[in-house]
Order: structure tokens, then C-alpha cells, then sequence
């Protein structure tokens, strides 16, 4: 395969929260150029848009399409439907998924970011899922993207044809928030333009499932999160490129 035809570059979902900021900043050093993709699917609030965008310029990205898919009124959610409560701050029998799952969502969203890796002809689609600090969602799983990885190979020229489908890069899948939060402050993550909470408004609410496992990351690696508290005088650090 010649140099021209090899694929070159990565794609990113990029909600603008903690793990998507990570794998954004692994893909600027690794896989340039990036091409950050962002999905309205529903959800009750787009306080992370701003987040996405903020990190996008920061990194500046080759592009960063903002796609509205407004599918909230099919997905029974928490997370798109206002009339079902968010769980903050109680216990759920373990294993149980939550009301905060999103049927469907990180196939919908894998599937288009496949779309505009293979037209963009990027090498690698690169996704902040995580299975263990997590929400016990089953679209998180090392399966599922087993099961994905499969089916690229199958359902895409580049997959058929060549030179090869985009591999599916999950780099937090075993990492712990904690340890996303140490790799990230070598990265030199700007945690100040991330946003994590589940509720939106101007402030995290802090109780959310969200909320609770970004504090317990940043607690345990020891680390402020600057966007809480005299933490946000913290300056953020410049993203390695």
C-alpha cells in the first residue's frame, strides 16, 4: 500500500467531559491529524457542547463537527426525558443498570463516527468508554467493542476492500478514574474546560453518578479539579502535543 492510500489520522467522540478530553489528547499525539466529533442525541442539556467546542480549539483540531440527532424522544432515559428524575447520591443494587443509560447510544454514536472515519479516511476512531469506574452501562464493555470491532471489518468498504476498517480505540477501557486523572495531568489535560455532570446548569451539582465518580477520581489521584472550589484559580496546564 502506498503512503497516499494508508489511512492517516483519527476520529473522536468528544462529549467534552473528563475521559473524552483524555482520549482527545491521546489522539493529538498519537493519531493527527483529529477530527472531534460531537452528537446532541437528546440530552436534557448541552452545558457539555461548550465543553467540546473549548477543548477542540484548545487542541486544534483538523475539525469538529457538531451533529444534532435529536432522538431524546425515543431513548426512555433519564438522561433525555425531564420527567424521569436523576438519581443523585443513592445506592442501586450492584450490577443493576441505571436510569441514566442510553439504549442504543454508543452504537448510534460508534456507528457515525464510522461513517466519517471511513469518508475522512482516518485510521482510528478513538471513545472515552470505561468498564471500571463506571455506571454499569452494557455499551461500556470490552464485548461491545469486540462486537463493533467485528462488525467495521464487515460493513465498510475500507473493511472489504482495504486497506482495513478504522480500529476502535478505547485507551480508558481498564483505567481507573483515578489513573485517567494521573495519565491525564501528564497529558496536560485542561480539566478546567471539561464538564461532567449529569444535570447541566452552571455549576456541577456534585451528586450525580457522574459528578461522584469524576470526585472520586480526582480525590484518589490527589489531584484539584479545577472546577470546583479555589480549584478553579488553579491555571490549567498546556496540552502535550
Amino acid at each position: 500500500m502506498s503512503a497516499a492510500s494508508r489511512p492517516t489520522g483519527s476520529v473522536v467522540l468528544l462529549s467534552g467531559g473528563m475521559d473524552s478530553a483524555t482520549c482527545l489528547a491521546l489522539a493529538a499525539r498519537d493519531d493527527p491529524p483529529v477530527h472531534a466529533l460531537t452528537i446532541l442525541y437528546g440530552q436534557r442539556h448541552a452545558r457539555e457542547v461548550a465543553a467540546a467546542r473549548a477543548l477542540a480549539a484548545r487542541y486544534r483540531v483538523a475539525s469538529h463537527t457538531v451533529l444534532r440527532l435529536p432522538l431524546g424522544s425515543l431513548l426512555a432515559s433519564s438522561l433525555t426525558d425531564r420527567r424521569r428524575p436523576i438519581p443523585r447520591g443513592r445506592s442501586r443494587p450492584r450490577g443493576a443498570i441505571p436510569s441514566t443509560y442510553v439504549p442504543a447510544r454508543n452504537t448510534v454514536l460508534l456507528a457515525i463516527a464510522l461513517g466519517l472515519a471511513e469518508s475522512r479516511r482516518a485510521g482510528a476512531i478513538y471513545l472515552g468508554v470505561n468498564a471500571v469506574d463506571y455506571s454499569g452501562y452494557p455499551d461500556c464493555r470490552p464485548e461491545f467493542l469486540r462486537a463493533f470491532t467485528r462488525l467495521a471489518r464487515l460493513a465498510t468498504r475500507a473493511g472489504v476492500e482495504g486497506p482495513g476498517a478504522p480500529r476502535i480505540v478505547a485507551p480508558l477501557l481498564r483505567w481507573s478514574k483515578a489513573e485517567i486523572v494521573r495519565r491525564g495531568e501528564r497529558l496536560g489535560v485542561p480539566w478546567a474546560l471539561t464538564w461532567s455532570c449529569y444535570v447541566g446548569g452552571r455549576r456541577p451539582c456534585g451528586r450525580c453518578d457522574s459528578c461522584r465518580l469524576r470526585a472520586k477520581g480526582f480525590a484518589e489521584a490527589g489531584v484539584a479539579d479545577p472546577t470546583l472550589g479555589a480549584g478553579r484559580r488553579r491555571p490549567a496546564s498546556r496540552p502535550t502535543r
